[in-house]
């Protein structure tokens, strides 16, 4: 029987690019995928004959260029095209636009808060720094807090370079930046309600956490430090849908000699003498692999496919207490023409990127009290895109298609999930934007709604959590997925982890799985084919 070096099990974007950088190092690589398809949360669907869609994560920003350009992304296929801002109306029949360009941006600002135009200056100079600084840990492996060993020593002596910078006073605003609600830190800053709601928005998706919890202003930060085209805290589409980045990356992978399997669940890890020697398959096929390396969340690899006997108590019980709350739902829309919003100017670039409908810090926190009682949002939170007015090819010609993702959507309501209860989500989210869009309603052809059960059934993503686990502090950096685990290693010898639950988290980002194949590589003693940050010297 083959005996593959390494065997990856799931095909979701970190999965593949864990395979790709393995593969590049000259090991013989299998990826193992339930679905028929590739991508996992990164995949581009039909809806419909000539409808395609981004099945879950839907824009592009956290995405490493240092991946991109190691692999070579671009030579297989994979284009991201900036958006042109973002926008928040309001019930008043006004907006609020961030558009790019500074000096629009400033005087858009001035045109709500001629105070918060001047504290927009220091709030964006003080949340790029706090960008940077975290960029620069994006591509390393955590420490290990306990260890004295070499290379964690040195780790630390990273960080504290890093930190070197930073006067006593920033030090001490760094730490407690991590502690504070989202509406704390932002109404340091601003007084106008929309302008607070329009930047708490990115502190609440895909947390179970309402702008007044503790630890949400870095989620607003996790979602502002990527780039496009080198520009920091930008956001793009990528042309075709996001599947095209799992596309591009498993081409990258096979040009190595990399193999992938579809339709091929892998049900066990199979554990001989404390080492790992392969997995088994829903379908019972065994296949032998010296490495096994998890694409999973941590409680799937842990207390679904490994047994029992080859966890610690411990790390059993850390499994099973690791935070993973389902609170988001998404809804793709097939519409026959490009909606209107009359709020904004004709010709306004402000549609060609994101669009919020809510504005006001207590709207957000009445949407997440809902949630905690598990209810639908009546009054939702959506982020709203329409992705074919930068490419067409996603819908026939003259139509539109709208992706939605919306908080808050709890995991279970009273009775259960029915169609009808889904349908009446999907309502509250049509409403929602038809409040804003006259012509909305009658422009839909197709709608596709999906609560926090299809995103786990479908995608895999436990409770439909689309970090694969809270970014809260006590599950970042080596805390992450928990304490003694965070170097991508398992339990077992040759057993690794490569999936969101590890440093630095959720998002389309590629650097858990990067990370992941250094450290195999790393202990292989084989030359490192991932890219690592070494900081500015």
């Amino acid at each position: 029987m083959r005996e593959y070096d390494a065997v990856v099990i799931g095909a979701g974007h970190n999965g593949l690019t864990n395979a790709a950088f393995l593969a590049k190092a000259g090991l013989d690589v299998l990826v193992l995928e339930k679905n028929e398809y590739i991508g996992g949360a990164t995949a581009s669907l039909e809806l419909h004959e000539d409808w395609k869609y981004s099945n879950c994560s839907y824009v592009c920003s956290l995405f490493r260029p240092e991946i991109y350009q190691a692999l070579n992304l671009g030579r297989h296929g994979l284009v991201v095209v900036p958006l042109q801002g973002s926008t928040t109306f309001k019930q008043n029949g006004d907006y609020y636009g961030n558009y790019h360009q500074l000096t629009v941006r400033r005087r858009e600002v001035a045109r709500h808060s001629k105070r918060d135009a001047d504290a927009s200056i220091r709030f964006d100079a003080d949340l790029m720094k706090w960008c940077r600084l975290i960029r620069s840990f994006l591509l390393r492996t955590p420490p290990d807090p306990t260890s004295f060993k070499p290379r964690d020593v040195m780790e630390f002596a990273y960080l504290l370079k890093s930190f070197h910078k930073l006067s006593e006073s920033q030090i001490y605003e760094f730490i407690r930046f991590f502690t504070m609600s989202i509406a704390e830190y932002l109404e340091e800053y601003f007084e106008s309600d929309v302008i607070l709601a329009h930047f708490s928005g990115g502190s609440i998706i895909g947390t179970g956490l309402g702008v007044y919890s503790p630890g949400t202003a870095y989620v607003l930060l996790h979602h502002a430090m990527g780039d496009v085209d080198g520009n920091v805290g930008s956001w793009g589409f990528a042309r075709g849908g996001m599947g095209s980045v799992s596309k591009a990356i498993a081409s990258s992978f096979e040009a190595f000699g990399g193999e992938i399997r579809t339709e091929a669940e892998v049900t066990q890890i199979r554990v001989e003498g404390r080492s790992t020697r392969g997995v088994v398959l829903a379908s019972g096929e065994e296949i032998n692999a010296s490495i096994v390396v998890s694409n999973l969340d941590a409680k799937r690899t842990f207390l679904n496919i490994m047994d029992r006997k080859d966890l610690s108590d411990d790390l059993y019980k850390r499994a099973q207490n690791f935070k993973i709350r389902g609170s988001s739902g998404k809804v793709n829309i097939a519409l026959d023409g490009m909606p209107r919003f009359p709020a904004l100017p004709d010709g306004s670039p402000l549609t060609l990127g994101h669009m919020h409908f809510t504005d006001t810090l207590e709207r957000l926190e009445r949407a997440y009290d809902d949630w905690k009682d598990d209810r639908w949002s009546r009054d939702p939170y959506v982020d709203t895109v329409i992705p074919t007015q930068y490419d067409p090819s996603m819908s026939p010609a003259g139509k539109h298609m709208m992706s939605v993702f919306v908080q808050y959507c709890p995991v279970e309501v009273e009775g259960g999930w029915t169609d009808d209860k889904r349908d009446g989500f999907g309502r509250a989210v049509i409403d929602q934007i038809a409040d804003y869009s006259p012509n909305f309603k009658d422009l839909i052809l197709h709608a596709e709604v999906r609560t926090p059960r299809e995103l786990e059934s479908e995608v895999g993503l436990t409770e439909g959590n689309i970090f694969q686990g809270e970014l809260t502090l006590d599950q970042l950096m080596f805390n992450r997925p928990f304490p003694g685990y965070a170097q991508y290693r398992g339990p077992v010898k040759n057993m690794y982890m490569c999936g969101s639950s590890t440093h630095p988290g959720g998002g389309v980002m590629g650097a858990p799985g990067a990370n992941a194949a250094r450290e195999i590589l790393r202990d292989l003693g084989k030359p490192n084919t991932a890219p690592e940050d070494f900081g500015d010297d």
